[in-house]
């Protein structure tokens, strides 16, 4: 009988994954089809990417697929091999990571931005809050490639319009780019359609990371009587690599926020974003240390030794002491006060003057 589950702790992964010697690649997919029966459709996938020592996180619905994970190199093509094969995922995209990140003094090393395998079965790939029965994927704007997007987007009756989190935007962002200053996706589809709602004739380019929300949204827009939506062919991953590859103009500034341990893929070298302590120029991201908190927030070299990496002066008072006093304090507390708490509201209180 096969294991479905790991039955390592958390820190034997890590360890694991640290002494590993062969390179790994960090890829994502997302499709979205019909499956009839999503529990099946994960057990069978979690049998083959197991076998192949694959990483990450891996979401699967009636609504389709969706995935981020990491295999070890000497698997890759034995991989793409078991994907083509798999029902509803023939002629896949795959989005390998941005290869300058492989440059960049990561955390942790290119490649190893998992240490476990999970694939779970949610209700939708992406949470979208939509009720509409009518509501039809199959009714998706039209892709647009890198050379496209770059043509397109120049033009004047054009609006580029940015579907990721508030956080992801801050840190990078194409040219000319417009946010939906939200929380989550399902905040942000209805209120792109009210923010856009007197330009339903204009060409509408939507993107985000690697496709997904944005694909999403362009049918969204369609839904409610928007006339011309693009979406970007898979997000900023896929749009940086063709313009690497066909020596394009590069539009999107900064770095590429990921949902992985790396948290940024750097772009280019502009820095547009600033640490949320201190003020100066600076776009990494960090969970604060304090084991309560693991607040997401933008934190510069200088900020993050004179804090020990947490984001005010309560939790840094709280890291520095010994760790069986800070267990003793999170007891009965869920969660701690704001644990991975990404909400904008949070962001403006964290500026310390004196430190």
């Amino acid at each position: 009988m096969t294991v479905l589950h790991n039955r390592l702790s958390q820190a034997e992964l890590k360890k694991m994954l640290v002494e590993e010697k062969e390179p790994r690649i960090t890829i994502s997919f997302y499709r979205y089809f019909f499956i009839a029966n999503p529990v099946e459709y994960r057990d069978e996938m979690y049998k083959l990417f197991n076998a192949l020592k694959v990483f990450g996180r891996i979401y699967i619905a009636h609504e389709g697929i969706n995935a981020q994970l990491s295999l070890p190199e000497s698997n890759a093509q034995k991989f793409t091999e078991i994907v083509e094969g798999i029902e509803g995922l023939q002629n896949l995209r795959l989005n390998i990571a941005i290869q300058q990140q492989a440059k960049e003094n990561m955390r942790p090393a290119a490649g190893k931005s998992f240490w476990v395998l999970k694939i779970k079965v949610r209700d939708k790939i992406v949470a979208d809050g939509i009720t509409d029965t009518t509501f039809d994927m199959n009714k998706k704007g039209k892709y647009v490639n890198a050379e496209e997007f770059n043509k397109l987007s120049a033009e004047k009756d054009t609006i580029v319009v940015d579907m990721r989190n508030h956080y992801e935007y801050e840190v990078g962002r194409f040219e000319n780019a417009i946010e939906i200053p939200s929380d989550t996706f399902r905040q942000q589809l209805p209120m792109a359609v009210d923010m856009l709602k007197d330009d339903k004739e204009k060409n509408i380019i939507m993107y985000c990371t690697g496709g997904i929300r944005c694909e999403k949204a362009s049918a969204y827009m369609l839904h409610n009587g928007f006339k011309n939506v693009y979406h970007v062919e898979g997000g900023i991953i896929n749009y940086t690599n063709n313009v690497n590859e066909q020596n394009l103009q590069n539009k999107f500034k900064g770095k590429n926020f990921v949902f992985d341990d790396r948290l940024g893929e750097r772009i280019t070298d502009d820095i547009i974003a600033n640490c949320h302590q201190c003020g100066k120029p600076a776009d990494t991201h960090t969970n604060c240390l304090n084991d309560a908190c693991h607040l997401l927030f933008i934190q510069c070299e200088t900020c993050k030794e004179k804090m020990h990496g947490c984001c005010t002066l309560e939790c840094k008072e709280i890291f520095l002491l010994p760790i069986e006093t800070q267990k003793e304090l999170r007891k009965g507390i869920d969660k701690g006060n704001m644990i991975f708490n990404k909400s904008r509201q949070r962001m403006p209180n964290l500026k310390i003057k004196d430190f």
